[in-house]
């Protein structure tokens, strides 16, 4: 057997240890093994009980056949009274080898003719009187002369077939039991070896066909409680364990889709919380941005046309131009910031419609192109032919496109492209610079309300918040990345316009 193999006597040993028995080995021997082995101990017993008797029985025959052999002989001699025959006849049972004593009495119990141990005197027994009464051989256990002995009693009849006299026959007690000692330890020990064998058959075949099997699924079981929630367990072994192995996936699988679904769950609720949060900032916003709009809106246009009328009045190259100018182009770039917050306070689209991306992207393009002439930066545009219709609004949509433009615009050294694209499912729109790309602020912080990197007075850090806001709004996405080339890129995902979502 190899090293490799799991099933190897040493890991048998091992497990015999008494400290490495499982409750189920434990549980087979002292419910299986143990009541096997009382079972066999007592059938040994109740065996050995049996042969006792026979072996006591058989000896006792023995001497009762000897009794009959010479009672017939010394029924005679004791009828003529031959005290030497009867003493010839008693001397021959010697012969056999199994006899320690044989006597002669007469019916009071008074021996007459005596060989080798026996009672010496029967008068004070009950012994002669049962013979004569019953006339039947009598036989019992007694100690003679510190012997324990074992006496059978004969009836001797004479020709009339009146009882005339008894004897006794003796062999030693020991002859009994001598012969079932050899026996009785021979089955014992026989008992201990078929134990030993029984107890490693049993521990043998439960680990070979079941406890090794049982090991492997705890050990998977207890992957599993270290935290291997991915782990599952080896559908081998008895149909029982393997079902058992198979209960323990399936509570596995139940648990992981209970624990998905719990992330999802709180993933969902996460979202929600964020766009709960969002909707509070946007109402702030939105309510701010609307108190500002009143406030100021009026005052800006006073003081714009006001300041349009003076500059009308004086004169083309006085000083007072300059100024006038100067005033205008505030009360614009305060007009701008309010309209932004406008823009971004704006509540989503209510109705999205099939939208043309060609019409949609030149409309963007024609509206900044006065931008990019009075920069001098290059505005290229590639599009897709036959490009797939959009499903959104299309003045939010222009919006985004217009902030978009006017970030590259700002950002770009020479040159910005619109690209128009699509894969299966999205229309992608792509505008890029060749400006310094994005810095190393974290994208998210970038999508920020009022973050904005450029310098005081400059931005109001909502050019992008708008743009993110209205792609959203359309399930569509904002991506912002570096190009390898240098520059910006900034790509709006947004999904295709099908007729059964319309």
């Amino acid at each position: 057997m190899s090293k490799k193999d799991p099933f190897s006597f040493g890991t048998l040993a091992r497990r015999l240890a008494p400290s490495r028995l499982s409750g189920l080995q434990r549980t087979l021997l002292l419910f299986v093994v143990l009541p096997l082995l009382l079972l066999t101990a007592l059938g040994i017993r109740f065996g050995l009980e049996q042969a006792s008797q026979f072996q006591q029985q058989r000896l006792k025959n023995d001497l009762e056949l000897i009794g009959r052999a010479i009672s017939i002989p010394i029924g005679t001699a004791l009828g003529e009274n031959d005290r030497q025959a009867i003493e010839l006849a008693l001397g021959s049972v010697f012969v056999l080898g199994e006899v320690y004593g044989a006597s002669v009495f007469d019916v009071n119990g008074v021996r007459l003719a005596s060989a080798g141990v026996t009672e010496s005197d029967l008068t004070r027994t009950r012994i002669p009187d049962l013979i004569v009464a019953t006339g039947e051989a009598q036989q019992g256990f007694s100690q003679v002369g510190g012997r324990h002995l074992f006496s059978h009693f004969m009836p001797l009849f004479d020709v009339g077939g009146n009882i005339q006299g008894l004897i006794q026959i003796t062999r030693r007690a020991s002859d009994f039991g001598r012969a079932l000692d050899q026996l009785t330890i021979i089955a014992w020990a026989a008992w201990g070896v078929l134990g030993l064998t029984i107890i490693c058959a049993v521990m043998l075949g439960h680990y070979g066909g079941v406890g090794r099997h049982v090991d492997k699924l705890l050990e998977h079981m207890q992957r599993v409680a270290q935290g291997d929630h991915s782990h599952r367990a080896a559908l081998e072994g008895p149909a029982e364990v393997a079902a058992l192995a198979e209960g323990l996936n399936h509570m596995l699988d139940s648990i992981e889709q209970a624990r998905r679904e719990v992330d999802e769950h709180r993933a969902a609720e996460t979202a929600l919380l964020a766009q709960l949060k969002d909707n509070e900032k946007m109402a702030a916003i939105g309510g701010m941005a609307r108190g500002v709009a009143h406030e100021l809106g009026a005052p800006l246009s006073v003081i714009d046309g006001r300041a349009r009328r003076l500059q009308r009045s004086s004169d083309p190259d006085s000083p007072q131009q300059r100024e006038f100018s100067a005033i205008r182009a505030q009360v614009a770039r305060l007009t701008s910031t309010v309209k932004q917050l406008l823009d971004y306070s704006r509540p989503a689209a209510a109705t999205l419609r099939r939208t043309d991306p060609v019409q949609l992207s030149n409309s963007a393009l024609d509206a900044i192109t006065p931008e990019f002439e009075q920069s001098g930066k290059q505005l290229q545009r590639h599009y897709q032919p036959a490009a797939p219709a959009l499903f959104g609004d299309p003045a939010r949509l222009e919006l985004a496109l217009l902030n978009l433009l006017r970030n590259a615009l700002q950002a770009a050294r020479s040159r910005v492209e619109v690209s128009l694209s699509n894969n299966e499912q999205q229309l992608i729109i792509r505008i890029s610079d060749d400006g310094p790309g994005l810095p190393d602020n974290d994208v998210t912080q970038l999508l920020e309300p009022f973050f904005t990197t450029k310098a005081p007075g400059e931005g109001t850090g909502l050019g992008l918040a708008i743009v993110q806001n209205i792609v959203e709004e359309h399930g569509g996405a904002l991506l912002l990345a570096n190009r390898p080339e240098g520059g910006c890129c900034a790509s709006l995902l947004l999904p295709i316009h099908k007729e059964a979502d319309a």
